[in-house]
Parts: structure tokens; sequence; C-alpha cells
């Protein structure tokens, strides 16, 4: 069987793999998601008991709903919502998509096919609990006694919610709602927390805020567990748009409020609900500070995270509880704009606020961890998040942090002393090569680790020096161990990977296909077999596969990151054509006379703006839901990058894809053909981006085509795209051959 058709069964290798682990607090129990094969498509839930080395199955997916639920998407059954959370977690797996426990592990519960299911993790029982309506993103509070969820549908007839309320904390007036909050009593007592009115939501991310920030949830419990801070997300001033599938000509299109560069963002706010009904509204400054980054509430009280519009300024603030004030902790600034580090900000345990930042004073270029302003991790490392707390003897906490020490490609665990007047010190945990993630919960630590030298991701469980055991995978095994080589090129020392085919000879000059990402936030030159396995079935195909990461991408430090500020265009373009021009130098066999280009979203608009700027070198191209105009773009992302749209209208004119193609090729030859792929339901970027360039490329005359997707999303079905790779192969081989 064929590459493309083993990744479609398995997706991509990833079906029987765990995932989503979580370490109970005293570190008695692992808890994590893995499906019964390497094609099995729905997740069940799995416990590791740390005390005797065992797996034992929590709950079945198939058991629990009495029926098969195979479908690896998983969504015939979702409420929208919950869909619409899934799209922007890129989560693919179906059975069970996520779940929660208290700190204990001693609960957990989740939602399937909008039904609300609680396991107990000691005696092993599952049960399901009536609710109102569909379930979204159930959570128990930390004492494990009751249960909060989400769910849609029309305002209860029960004005209060609870005894002794008398209205609900937004004034309200009934009819339809958005998500409503709702608190499960240990009696079983459904009760309306609040969401009363029409068009609010309570307790869920609005878009922006899980797509740009990765905040995927709306409501905390409080440690004590008699009170919830709750996002209330009113989307009323937001343009609606329309997606439909043409496809299915019968079916109704579907309404989303969708926040566009330069217009309206979604009104969030913030407030304590007690259970016994009262309520605390959070004061901040909402309209200098409309984002609501993060959120992190342990026994020390609640922080927030807020950023202005632009993101170049931004707060951490402490709530007190009682009153909804908030107390200014640290400021985060930059020029261009603020970049926080995820697990931060936090209180340790003597009481300092956590926060991570910038180190650019005194030739240091770093991302750095801070307490109270004192520096707590040395500038070699490249701070991506910070895990959680570690024992560090009688009295003393360090922190378990993941980091890149100097190879962006490489990613490690250190354990970083918080000691008072302790000095910087860090210790690096993880010793072999590779992309290292961890998980903590009292003096167990389960470490995840990918490598260029093994399939998958291996997940061991350690206490101190001592491993203990490790999560057994029943993912399927790859057909064959890419090898690309890594290295660094031009006097920017950007990452890069070549990849040949298996059979390749030296001296055989080969195409180039440029397979790229390129954008903020995200690298492709990692580490990790499983970034290569498609690009090695490309190589197979006749390629010399290059992988560039430019400037703009994370890894390297904060200033190779931002010199992208208002110019993307230019320095991510100048970056892959010099990457590509030093690679040659080094790997003869790259014949640059035949390059094609191919990428998704932003690698999509990098992959259009290639071959309409540089007809010279790229010869075609394959752009899957590329953001053809950014003035179409959401908020928040354009916004970060560009400024905005009336500020800066010649920015956005840089940058657009719709311009470039409206001017004709200079000659025939400039005219290089490019393959659009989008899909028909994307509601992150909408069709009308592949559909605007192509009215454009057709105007001016320009060779393409257009594949459309119909009932797909941004993530492009497995089964589509296991057709999709060979459409587009056949593509690049008929533009490239002839040359």
């Amino acid at each position: 069987m064929d590459y493309p058709e083993l990744a479609a069964r398995t997706r991509r290798f990833s079906h029987g793999a765990p995932r989503s682990v979580t370490v109970a607090s005293d570190g008695s129990r692992v808890v994590f998601l893995r499906s019964g094969g390497p094609e099995d498509p729905a997740d069940a839930l799995w416990l590791f008991d740390v005390a005797t080395a065992t797996e034992r199955l929590v709950a079945d997916p198939a058991i629990l709903l009495e029926s098969d639920p195979r479908d690896p998407l998983a969504t015939v059954a979702l409420p929208p919502a919950e869909r619409a959370l899934r799209e922007r977690q890129r989560l693919q797996a179906g059975g069970i998509g996520g779940y929660a426990t208290d700190p204990a592990a001693r609960v957990a519960v989740f939602a399937l096919a909008g039904r609300l299911f609680r396991a107990d993790l000691v005696q092993g029982d599952v049960v399901e609990v009536a609710v109102t309506g569909p379930v979204i993103d159930p959570r128990p509070d930390p004492t494990g006694e009751r249960l909060a969820y989400v769910t849609e549908g029309p305002a209860s007839t029960d004005r209060t919610g609870l005894p002794g309320r008398t209205q609900s904390p937004n004034g309200g007036n009934g009819g339809s709602c958005g998500g409503q909050l709702r608190v499960i009593e240990a009696d079983g007592t459904d009760n309306l927390l609040a969401g009363e009115e029409a068009g609010v939501s309570w307790g869920l991310a609005e878009f922006i805020a899980a797509e740009e920030f990765a905040r995927y949830r709306g409501y905390w419990w409080a440690p004590d567990g008699r009170s919830i801070l709750a996002a209330r997300v009113d989307e009323s001033r937001l343009p609606r748009w329309y997606l439909h599938d043409p496809g299915d000509p019968a079916s109704l299109p579907r309404g989303i409020a969708y926040p566009q560069a330069g217009g309206p963002n979604a009104e969030v706010s913030l407030h304590l609900l007690d259970l016994d009904g009262g309520w605390v509204d959070v004061h901040w400054d909402r309209e200098t500070y409309p984002y609501l980054v993060s959120v992190h509430w342990a026994d020390t009280g609640p922080l927030i995270t807020v950023l202005r519009r632009l993101q170049q300024h931004g707060l951490v603030l402490a709530v007190d509880p009682r009153t909804g004030e908030t107390q200014v902790h640290a400021e985060l600034a930059d020029p261009r704009w603020v970049e926080p580090v995820a697990g931060t900000p936090r209180h340790l345990p003597d009481g300092r606020v956590l926060v991570g930042g910038e180190l650019a004073h005194d030739g240091y270029d770093a991302r750095c961890l801070f307490a109270d302003g004192t520096l707590l991790t040395p500038p070699s490392l490249y701070i991506r998040r910070v895990v959680g707390p570690l024992p560090a003897g009688p009295g003393a906490t360090d922190l378990l942090v993941e980091a890149s020490d100097g190879e962006p490609s490489q990613q490690h665990l250190f354990r970083v002393r918080t000691a008072i007047g302790g000095g910087v010190e860090s210790r690096r945990l993880t010793a072999d090569p590779g992309w290292h993630t961890g998980v903590v919960g009292g003096d167990v630590l389960v470490v995840g680790s990918a490598s260029l030298d093994h399939a998958g991701t291996r997940w061991t469980v350690w206490r101190g020096e001592r491993e203990l055991g490790t999560l057994s995978t029943l993912a399927a095994a790859p057909p064959y161990s890419p090898r690309p080589v890594l290295e660094r090129v031009t006097d920017r020392r950007l990452p890069t990977a070549v990849l040949y085919p298996r059979s390749h000879v030296a001296g055989r000059r080969l195409p180039v296909l440029l397979d790229i990402y390129g954008g903020p936030g995200f690298q492709q030159v990692l580490a990790s077999r499983a970034r290569w396995l498609e690009r090695q079935w490309w190589a197979d195909s006749g390629f010399a596969v290059v992988t560039v990461d430019n400037r703009g991408t994370p890894g390297v430090a904060p200033s190779f990151e931002k010199v992208i500020h208002r110019r993307l265009a230019d320095v991510i373009l100048l970056d892959q054509v010099d990457a590509l021009t030093a690679l040659a130098e080094k790997h003869p066999d790259l014949d640059l006379g035949r390059v094609a280009i191919r990428g998704w979203s932003f690698g999509g608009w990098l992959a259009g703006l290639a071959v309409l700027c540089r007809p010279d070198l790229f010869r075609c191209a394959v752009a899957g839901a590329p953001v053809s105009d950014w003035a179409l773009y959401d908020t928040a992302y354009a916004e970060r990058y560009l400024g905005l749209p009336d500020d800066s209208p010649e920015v956005y004119a840089h940058h657009c894809l719709l311009e470039l193609a409206a001017e004709p090729p200079v000659t025939p030859d400039d005219a290089r053909p490019m393959l659009l792929v989008h899909g028909m339901v994307d509601d992150n970027v909408v069709a009308a981006h592949t559909l605007r360039l192509s009215a454009a490329l057709l105007a001016a005359g320009r060779p393409h085509s257009v594949i459309p997707l119909t009932g797909a999303t941004h993530m492009a079905a497995d089964g589509a795209a296991e057709r999709l790779l060979r459409l587009e192969r056949d593509f690049l081989h008929l533009h490239l051959r002839a040359l």
C-alpha cells in the first residue's frame, strides 16, 4: 500500500498513539487518550497506574454510545460550538476528543456526541450524567463534586437558574442565546449559572482567542469549587458571513460572526459567578485592552493577561475575587508585538508572579522568564512553555520548562531554579536529540519524545531518575525512515532541510519542490520523523524536497521572529530565495532551473507570492487555502503583523495577491501556472480568498486551475488529502518535465 493510502487510513500514523496526557497532582495516575489500533479513529480514555506500571481502559466510546462511532472526524452528532472548537484546535480525532480532570485526577469528565460522561478514575466506574442540552467543554470542580459545562440553545424559562437569583448577571431578556454556562451539583441538580441573553455566549472562547491566542476555554473554577470565573462574549457587533457548501445545494448557509481586519472584535468581559447566585464583574480598561489572552487561577487568586488591539502593549493583572478589582503586576511591551510565553503568567509558591518576556539589552536577544522582574532563565535558552512546578526538596519548588538551546529544530526539558537569591540556574533533563514535551504531577514526570531516529512520540513515565514505564502505542509503523539533511545557511543561519529520493544516485540532477509554511508561530524544520514522512513520498516521486524556516518563524531569537513586522512579503520571500541559492551550492544535485513551490494557508499565500514576484525562479505553485487578501482575514493576526488596514493601506496592498495577480505578466513566459485548492466551508481562510484570486488570475490571462473541496474546512479530510496528493504531484510533474 502506498503512502497516501496508509496515511489516510491511519490519520498520518497517529491512530493508536497516546495523546492528551495528564498526571495527577500526587503523581499516582497518568490519564491519556488512545484509540484501539492503527486504523481505529475513535479515541478512548485510558489510565496508567504509576504504582503498578499497568494500563487500564477507562471509557470506550463504542460501548458508551452502544454503537460504533468510527467517523474519523466525529462531527455528525457534535454541537456546532464543539465542531468549531475542534476546528480551532485542528483536532481530527474521533471518539473522545478531549477530557478534563480535577487536580488529583480522581474524576474525569468528557463529552461524547453531545452527551456528558463522568469517570471515577479511582474505582473505574463511568456514568452518563443527565444534562439540559448538548454538552461543550465539561469540567469538574477542584473537589470533583460538581461539574460545569456549556450548552447551546434557547434560554431556560427559569430566569434565575439558582435559588435566590433575581436576574442573570448579564441582565438578559430571555429568548434564544449563545452558550449557557451550567453547573451540576453532587445531587444531580442542573442549574443555569449564566447565559440568557440573545447573541451572547458564556464560558466559551471567542474565535480570536482560540485561533490566534491558543486560549481554547472560557471559564475557570475557583480552587475551592465555590465560584467560577467566566468569560462573556458578545458578537453582536461583528459582521455576519455565510458559509455554504455548493456541493449540497439543499443545505442552508451557515452564518458566522467573523472579526475581519479593521472591523470590530467581539466584546469580551470576565465575571466571577458564585454558585449561591452572586456575581462580581472583573474591572480593567477593556476599550484599551480588548484581547483577553490568558487566565490562570491558583490558590493565590486569578491572573489574567490582556493586550491592546495592535498587541504592542499588554498587562498582567491580578484579580481580587471578592471585588473584581485588578492590580497591575507586570507590563508587556514591544514596538512590534508582544509574544506571551505559554504557561505564564502564574504565581510562584513564594508569591512572586512569573511572566515570560524578552531580554533585548547588553547584547542579549533572548526569550526568558522573569519573577517580579528578576531574570530566572539563562539568555542561552529560548523559552517556549512553562509546564509546571517540580519539587526541589523540603519547601522548595523549581519549574519544568520546554525550551531550545541553540538549535531551533530541537526542544528539550529543563529544570529551572526559582529560589530567591539562587541566581540564574537551569539543568537539561532530556539527553537524546529530538523534540521533547513534558507533563508533571507531584514527583512524576511524563516525557514525550519525538526524534528522527524513531517513529511517533514515545511517552515515558519517570519518578526522579528512575524510569517507571511507558505508555503503550498501537500506532502503525510508517513504511520508511526519512533522513532529511538539516543545516543552517546564509549569514542569517536559516534552518533548512533537504530530502532526497531513497533511490537517489549522487550526480543525478533533480527538480526542486520547496514545501513550506513560512508563517509566524510555526516551524517546519524539526528533528521529528513525523514531519518528513509525507515529504519523503514527495521526494520518492522524483523531487529534491527543500524546507526553509525563514525569519518570522520561532525558535531562534526574538529579533529573528520580529524583523517581519509590516514587511512579511519582502523578508520571507528573500529568505526562501537566498536559502535555496545557498543550498544549491552545497547540494549540486538541486536543479534551480526546475523549482516548484507548495504550501497551505500562510504557506499557500507564500506559494502564490513566489510565482507572482519571482517567476524567474519558481516555475509553478500549489497554493492551498491561500490568504489572497489580508484585509479579508481576521483582526488579531492581520493587524499584529501589518497594522490596521485604514492606517496602512499601502502595506496591505503590497501583501495582497489580488493586486499582484491583476498585473499582466511582463512576458507570456512569466505567467507561471498555479493550482489553487480550497475547502468550501473553511471558516478560517474563507473560500472567497481563492475565488477572488482565481478571478484576478483569469482577468490577467494567467494560467491556473482550481480544486474546490466540497464539505471541507481549513483541515482537508484525510480521504480527500490522499487523492489530493496525487493530483498535486501530477500538476507539478506536468509543468516541470518539459524544462
